[in-house]
């Protein structure tokens, strides 16, 4: 089955010829049309779209190679095959120099010109896949697309938009789950770079004795287990950008080579002393403080100012509430969307109990509140009741009693033991053991505290424990 829109253009001054092509062809199922002439030929081309055009050599006139380079110029994205007499290989050579996919000699195996129209066409069919990828990703990354109502995130994007198109190295700093990696992508899809890769690096997940070869590659026998040559992520990103989170992770001695890449733009692979070149733009990020780990010999102050040569620092989500009810929105949107919920809003008072939360998690923890409560939720729209715990008990209970009410200093921290053994239990999908590990007691404790407070809380198991709930 041929694919839609491959069409294909047969042009040989010999009638003979063409129509031999042109039945043969028509009948394996592609649409074809036949031109007797390279003037005809471009005649055909300004009139309408061909995927392949098989062009004779030696034609009167405008010769093959003439019209191939015609149509390279015109019609970059137009394959070319030459067809050529047998023993008349330094043409067809020459022609492949010139911009030809590929050439046959006469008489022409139809067997063999079947196969090659096949594999070009589901060359083409790639080619087209790609190229509706990039434009779904330009699109995805486009500015307006990312969410910033506040003045904080409009000065970021507005940075954001006058960096892009240089090739300047940026190190993109905040805490956890603030959208470092979005900003990086958003940055590479609106530079010149944006048909190129864009290769990400968490070097925090990588194990310290790989890294190397992670980053630069290695050579076959370069180390234990190395049994072929490997590419590293540098050359992966070759005229593309390379983005390097978690920077403040990597160790110091690879410390110096990212330094000299930075430099020189250029490295070795592991095993290897041949310097290999690359054109990459670097976005590292972390949610590190570098200056301190300067001060603590954990990061070289050389390697800090080549890589903070624009700095973009991005606000935790409690420093822009006023960004929260739009991506509230559109969180809802797209989590109805995936789970085929129809939920289509959020109550006032949910709402207001996500504008009022702190959110340790910044943007991913946000995500995350609304998937679950999509999920759970009961009705169209999303209730108090569907939030999570912490979120409905995260006003401390100091604030929530009336002001003419004093509370003595051990009900105050019972309040606060109660609040963070709920956050405890709600961040660990209520298992008692991570949750009592981190408020660093026992279980056999936690068990007892939960009965204290009269909190019931479902195990993983789906037994129901301590006392009742408030």
């Amino acid at each position: 089955m041929s694919m839609e829109g491959f069409r294909i253009l047969v042009v040989d001054d010999e009638s003979s010829q063409r129509e031999i092509l042109q039945g043969f062809l028509e009948k394996a199922g592609w649409e074809v049309e036949t031109a007797g002439s390279g003037p005809e030929a471009l005649d055909l081309l300004r009139q309408r779209s061909f995927a392949l055009c098989l062009i004779d050599y030696r034609m009167p006139g405008m010769s093959g190679l003439e019209l191939l380079q015609q149509i390279r110029q015109r019609y970059p994205d137009v394959t070319v095959v030459i067809i050529t007499a047998y023993g008349s290989i330094d043409s067809a050579v020459e022609a492949m120099k010139r911009g030809a996919y590929d050439y046959l000699t006469k008489p022409i195996d139809l067997d063999e010109l079947s196969h090659l129209i096949t594999k070009i066409e589901e060359r083409q069919q790639l080619l087209t896949e790609v190229r509706t990828l990039r434009a779904q990703l330009t699109e995805r990354f486009r500015f307006d697309q990312i969410i910033g109502e506040s003045g904080k995130m409009q000065e970021v994007l507005s940075l954001v938009a006058r960096i892009a198109p240089s090739n300047a190295t940026v190190l993109i700093r905040g805490e956890s789950g603030t959208g470092k990696e979005l900003i990086a992508k958003a940055i590479h899809y609106n530079s010149p770079r944006k048909e190129g890769p864009f290769v990400k690096v968490n070097i925090a997940a990588l194990p310290e004795n790989l890294l190397e070869s992670e980053l630069f590659g290695h050579e076959k026998g370069a180390f234990t287990g190395a049994v072929e040559r490997r590419i590293g992520r540098f050359e992966a990103a070759n005229h593309g950008t390379l983005f390097l989170d978690e920077i403040g992770d990597l160790p110091l001695p690879l410390q110096v080579k990212l330094l000299r890449v930075l430099q020189e733009r250029e490295f070795e692979r592991v095993g290897s002393n041949r310097p290999i070149k690359v054109d990459i733009r670097i976005i590292a990020a972390t949610n590190q403080d570098l200056e301190e780990a300067i001060r603590e010999k954990r990061f070289r102050e050389d390697l800090y100012y080549r890589l903070n040569v624009v700095p973009i620092v991005l606000p935790p989500l409690r420093e822009r509430r006023e960004d929260i009810p739009p991506l509230v929105d559109f969180l809802l949107r797209k989590c109805a969307e995936q789970t085929g919920k129809g939920v289509k809003g959020i109550s006032r008072e949910a709402m207001d109990l996500l504008i009022r939360y702190d959110y340790p998690g910044n943007v991913r923890e946000l995500e995350n509140i609304i998937e679950r409560a999509v999920l759970l939720a009961r009705h169209d729209v999303i209730l108090v009741e569907d939030l999570p715990l912490h979120l409905r008990t995260s006003e401390p209970e100091i604030e929530r009693r009336p002001r003419s009410e004093k509370m003595t200093l051990p009900q105050v921290l019972e309040a606060l033991e109660r609040q963070m053994i709920l956050r405890a239990l709600e961040q660990h999908d209520y298992v008692q053991t991570r949750a009592a590990e981190e408020l660093g007691i026992s279980e056999r404790v936690l068990r007892y505290k939960l009965k204290k407070h009269g909190l019931t809380v479902r195990s993983a198991e789906g037994e129901q424990q301590g006392g009742e709930r408030p």
